[in-house]
């Protein structure tokens, strides 16, 4: 007999995914017809995408997801418990089995490694209640822990010591979250005038009158009476390219979806941001969430989608909450919903926490994981803007890459274009730490150099060795491209690529092949495993790379061989991108060997 959910697992299931259907017995029925009756067959199409909401749920109050609460799942939303468990435990944040109900995951990561990390987590490896895990996103105020309390909302400690970790944990102090008005890092603002982060830390995020104050609502009312079309047309003249590494033309991408007949469409916010040393659109979302959602409002309007998801990596609880708010003042107040201002359009907003996986920002795993299913990336073609999210027309950004729209509508394509460069067009917010003596977020008109945003941040703690640009999947640069522009066209003529904004430093202290060992074991460990080339190319890598460390002798060779076989064949970008940071090392002579 499967183990039945306790009283209280099963209301708080209830309470989310609603009452079961009158006449339902409880998932005993085992004929075919009395299975679709009551809902099985349809309510797996119609309903499967509530699959990570409720496993997130039972695990908020109880720490993990018991066995009977999953079968409890499983029963409501008729998907196979394997299916279910093969969901859950593809995300290192869920857990299926009993746990301590208040769990410290400690970054040790690139970053906080280098912070201290290393030494918090050796002074707590007695504890069970303590986990390494990868990048929290709170570079510039490392090292950091995410604390995961059953019953409590999430919480992030960042900069992080061994007694706080400890008193969190202990209860010897309440584990409420930092305010987010008050947890805003550093901004420092390369440009003469902010564009994209012109209202964050000037603003109350909670504060929708604070935000109308500041010039909220000005874009999506002018593109009401401008005109879908017109819309498209100024996105598409301001030649803005995509924020979140691949850079694809944000234009092309609304023309397709907007030419798309289908009745139903999407527009998706990735703000999945779990690339190693990135934390942008974490201060954007904590510190101008209003921003976000009136952007992918403008957005629906422009492609004619008349439902928004934002997808938010799990470890950013302080943003999620902010972000929540912000869409239930914007409902309130009529900027969401049926008849948005009076104009015949609607839009909603559901919100989507991710659950651990770094592969989720990979545009399909990202559809996948919201529609239920483990987050694997997809065969493309067909491409997001045929059949995107459930299989329709989906337009999906990042945060930063949304919030430039606002500029767009409000000043015309043409103005955005002539601003940074022919190819990169408009500000772009870089995310520095590592060994700068002010880490933070920087937003500086494109053609800025390595030098100058190096600078900005008050330069380099010791003398400067190299930065990672671009996070575990960029490139290190040396001193001699201290002059190079970050542009997309620069970066890309350099062999570099911009990616999400990552610029790291490092001194001449830094221990890089412990540092390189932990990109390879990062990829190694954030693999979703579904191809070949990249499930095992990334553990060859790895394997290499330990014997290039115990000084083995030349793994160049080898390294460049997985390297090539991974960038040829695996399915998406992950894979690509596994080897560049590990091949850049070995070019620049960061770490032994030759390639």
């Amino acid at each position: 007999m499967p183990q039945a959910a306790n009283p209280a697992e099963r209301a708080a299931i209830d309470a989310l995914l609603g009452p079961p259907a009158s006449g339902w017995d409880g998932g005993t029925r085992t004929d075919l017809d009395g299975h679709v009756a009551f809902g099985g067959l349809h309510g797996a199409a119609a309903d499967r995408h509530l699959l990570l909401p409720a496993l997130w749920e039972i695990q908020d109050q109880i720490g993990h997801i018991s066995k009977g609460a999953m079968n409890y799942i499983c029963e409501r939303l008729s998907v196979p418990p394997a299916d279910a468990y093969g969901v859950a435990s593809f995300y290192s944040l869920l857990a299926t089995s009993d746990r301590s109900s208040r769990i410290a995951h400690v970054c040790d990561d690139i970053a906080c490694r280098n912070a201290g990390a290393t030494e918090i987590l050796e002074e707590l490896s007695d504890r069970a209640d303590v986990h390494t895990g990868p990048c929290l996103g709170q570079c510039e105020r490392a090292p950091a822990a995410f604390f995961q309390l059953a019953g409590q909302r999430d919480r992030v400690v960042a900069p992080a010591t061994t007694s706080a970790i400890q008193d969190v944990l202990d209860l010897n102090r309440v584990a409420e979250p930092t305010p987010v008005a008050e947890s805003t890092p550093q901004l420092r603002n390369g440009a003469q005038d902010l564009s994209v982060m012109a209202r964050v830390g000037r603003v109350d995020p909670l504060s929708l009158d604070s935000y109308l104050a500041h010039g909220g609502y000005i874009a999506l009312r002018r593109a009401l009476t401008m005109g879908p079309q017109a819309v498209v047309t100024e996105v598409k003249e301001s030649k803005l390219r995509g924020r979140g590494g691949a850079a694809f033309p944000m234009g092309i991408k609304w023309e397709a979806v907007a030419a798309e007949p289908a009745a139903d469409k999407y527009v998706v916010c990735n703000a999945d941001e779990s690339e190693p040393g990135t934390f942008k659109d974490r201060v954007l979302i904590e510190g101008d969430p209003f921003a976000i959602v009136e952007a992918m409002t403008i957005a629906g309007y422009a492609v004619g989608a008349g439902t928004g998801y934002f997808y938010i990596r799990g470890e950013y609880p302080d943003a999620q909450s902010s972000f929540e708010e912000a869409v239930q003042s914007a409902r309130r107040a009529g900027l969401l919903g049926a008849d948005i201002e009076g104009s015949g359009f609607g839009f909603d907003i559901e919100v989507r926490r991710g659950a651990g996986a770094y592969i989720c920002g990979e545009e399909t795993a990202l559809f996948n994981s919201i529609e239920g299913f483990r987050g694997e990336p997809r065969q493309k073609p067909p491409f997001p803007t045929q059949a995107g999210l459930f299989g329709k027309p989906t337009v999906i950004n990042n945060v930063e890459t949304l919030i430039n729209v606002l500029a767009i509508v409000t000043a015309g394509g043409d103005t955005f274009a002539g601003t940074g460069s022919a190819e990169s067009t408009g500000t772009k917010v870089f995310c520095l730490s590592g060994h700068v003596h002010r880490p933070g977020v920087y937003e500086v008109e494109f053609g800025a150099s390595l030098g100058e945003l190096l600078a900005m941040a008050g330069g380099v703690v010791g003398d400067f060795k190299a930065a990672l640009v671009g996070g575990a999947a960029g490139s290190f640069l040396m001193g001699d491209r201290l002059d190079l522009p970050l542009t997309f066209e620069a970066t890309r003529n350099a062999g570099a690529s911009l990616g999400s904004g990552v610029i790291m430093a490092f001194n001449s202290d830094t221990d890089f092949v412990d540092l390189v060992l932990r990109i390879g074991a990062f990829f190694r460990d954030e693999s979703c495993g579904q191809c070949v080339p990249c499930r095992v190319g990334t553990m060859r890598q790895e394997e290499s790379l330990l014997r290039l460390a115990a000084g083995s002798g030349d793994e160049g060779s080898l390294l460049a061989d997985v390297a090539q076989v991974m960038s040829d064949s695996s399915i998406c970008g992950f894979g690509h991108a596994a080897s560049w940071a590990v091949q850049s090392a070995l070019r620049s002579g960061l770490i032994g060997g030759s390639s």
